[in-house]
């Protein structure tokens, strides 16, 4: 055994302990981004440049102004960092009573942000499990070295006693090596000894030939006297006189009493690890109990803090986890209505319409689907509403009155599917002075949707399939607490001839929901889908004597309607009071915005 390898007899575990090796780094890089981070009820949630680097995360409000200081930071070392339970999106860190909302744009970025910041946590050497084994280390080579330690004193000893048996290890591996040096020399001398024998050897073989006995007349032979001088001189060189003499019998019994306390120490250093082995494991377990009661600990806070509610954060929103209730929830919506009915009216009040003259196509435009991909599904569509949406409210139907204004009449099918309120709405109405192919007109066309629909943010043709037919992506207001919506529907007109002459001809305009490649759902807002028909019949009454047919002579018989699955929970008693109450104002203001465009000019039937 070379000294290279020998024992190091400390004892210590820092020996154990991997050493980091030049040329790595030990800290980790910088990380940061775009997140959504929730401001207040009036902003809601706000793009904002995120950076998160030395265990701090800090935001700005863009990423151009970061030369200007963050807006706010958190130090991660005592953070909570909470992935939310429903929304796939979203990360809460809390330190004290101080809360981030932020929301990624996926699960899988959201997925990369919780990896770096538990990163960056772990390089700080805040509850990971390299800092735990380093401060390990130091401490039990801190009570090794230290005998006077009151708090380790059972260690010391047996580091002590396992360091007392390592020292008798050497010493025996000292004495085997002088002995096994020992054996070498009187191997290597005996080697030597006999080569020279053997040229001895031969030397005198060689002189007795030559005094080979001569032979005399009488026949007898006659003997050299040198003879017996030769045995002697063969005899003497194979003597071992030449050879320290080597006690075996004493190396025999050194050897054995050598490897016996070889054995026996080692015998004694396991015993040793088993014992303290055994501190280890009862360690260990004392640990593990330690950190099953702090885990119960931190299920108990984590619970408590969910229960308590962050005023002014998101969840308040919609959903069946929702921390404000039905009645408050109520409220927060009919008063955020009532907020934009306000700004609406004084937005009439204040701006003069520009009186735009679009072009109406020829009615023979919208006598058919027209040729494109969505051809077969427009003219289902239409069929559908023609066979089934003009039938009667009455029969087995199950429609419930719950609007009656004049003329106008809303009515109500309850229906719930995975506790989602999807109420089907019918209405009709009756407006005099405009035809149906008006109403579908102004209904249809994008030019003036801004000047009747108040509910909508933005919106844009995402692709355009014939002169009747496009696909249109609606962005709706938010009204807090309720999350912001948005649709992706094929909007089409068209015109259905009578089977009868006496019969008006019908203008519809069908919306339903679709898929396009160029307007994919966000997770900032939830995708609704829909299914809406706006279906118009013109009725025209004889003018008296020879007079023209002026617009006192014609009446739009309009029916109305509407499926719509919000995409989300809400209180069911929520939507449906919003229903009631925001359709029938639908209605009115659309059929007076469509009078006052058409007055005064020609009638377009």
């Amino acid at each position: 055994m070379s000294d290279n390898q020998s024992w190091n007899s400390s004892g210590s575990e820092e020996d154990l302990e991997p050493r980091e090796e030049p040329g790595h780094p030990v800290g980790i890089g910088e990380f940061s981004g775009v997140l959504s981070k929730w401001t207040n009820y009036i902003h809601g949630w706000q793009d904002r440049w995120v950076v998160l680097k030395n265990n701090t995360l800090s935001y700005y409000k863009s990423q151009d102004e970061t030369e200007y200081g963050c807006r706010g930071s958190l130090c991660l070392t005592k953070a909570v960092i909470t992935p939310h339970e429903f929304d796939e999106c979203r990360l809460d860190i809390s330190v004290n009573d101080s809360v981030w909302y932020l929301r990624a744009q996926d699960p899988e970025h959201r997925h990369q942000w919780i990896d770096s910041i538990e990163l960056h946590r772990a390089d700080s050497g805040y509850g990971s499990e390299s800092s735990l084994r380093r401060h390990g280390s130091m401490l039990s080579l801190t009570s090794a070295t230290s005998g006077y330690s009151a708090t380790s004193t059972s260690s010391f000893k047996k580091g002590h006693s396992l360091r007392e048996k390592l020292a008798e290890m050497e010493t025996f591996r000292d004495i085997l090596c002088r002995q096994v040096d020992t054996l070498q020399k009187y191997f290597d001398s005996c080697a030597d000894a006999v080569s020279k024998d053997e040229l001895q050897r031969d030397k005198i073989v060689e002189d007795d030939e030559d005094d080979f006995p001569n032979t005399r007349t009488d026949g007898e032979f006659l003997h050299n006297n040198n003879n017996n001088g030769s045995k002697e001189k063969l005899f003497q060189s194979l003597s071992p006189k030449g050879i320290n003499g080597i006690d075996f019998k004493g190396e025999a019994i050194t050897f054995k009493a050598t490897t016996a306390g070889i054995l026996a120490t080692l015998s004694h250093c396991i015993d040793l690890m088993v014992k303290r082995e055994d501190s280890w494991q009862k360690r260990v377990d004392k640990e593990m109990e330690k950190r099953r009661r702090i885990e119960e600990s931190y299920k108990s806070a984590l619970n408590e803090l969910k229960k308590k509610s962050h005023f002014g954060g998101p969840d308040y929103e919609e959903g069946p986890n929702s921390l404000i209730n039905e009645d408050e929830f109520f409220d927060a919506v009919e008063a955020a209505l009532d907020r934009q009915d306000k700004i609406e009216e004084q937005c009439q009040t204040e701006k003069t319409r520009l009186q735009r003259s679009s072009p109406v196509p020829p009615g023979d435009v919208y006598s058919s689907t027209g040729t494109h991909r969505f051809s077969d599904k427009v003219e289902e569509m239409v069929q559908s509403h023609m066979t089934y949406s003009l039938q009667d409210v009455g029969g087995d139907a199950n429609w419930q009155l719950v609007v009656e204004e004049g003329e106008m009449k809303v009515y109500r099918r309850e229906v719930e599917e995975n506790g989602i309120v999807l109420d089907p709405l019918k209405a009709t109405h009756s407006v005099k002075g405009v035809t149906g192919h008006e109403v579908c007109h102004y209904f249809w066309d994008t030019a003036y949707r801004n000047d009747w629909e108040t509910t909508i943010e933005n919106f844009n043709v995402v692709e355009t399939l014939s002169d009747n037919a496009a696909i249109v992506y609606q962005l709706h207001k938010r009204v807090w607490p309720a999350s912001q919506r948005d649709v992706l529907y094929l909007s089409a007109m068209r015109k259905v001839l009578a089977n009868n002459e006496n019969d008006p001809d019908t203008w519809l305009v069908c919306n339903f929901s679709v898929d396009h490649e160029d307007a994919q759902p966000s997770s900032r807002c939830v995708r609704a889908k829909i299914n809406i028909a706006m279906i118009c019949q013109t009725l025209v009454s004889p003018p008296e004597g020879d007079k023209e047919i002026s617009r006192d002579n014609i009446l739009c018989k309009i029916t109305y309607v509407a499926n719509v699955n919000p995409g989300g929970w809400a209180p069911a008693s929520v939507l449906r009071a919003v229903a009631k109450r925001e359709y029938p104002k639908f209605l009115k203001r659309f059929t007076s915005y469509v009078q006052d465009k058409t007055a005064g000019k020609p009638i377009l039937f």
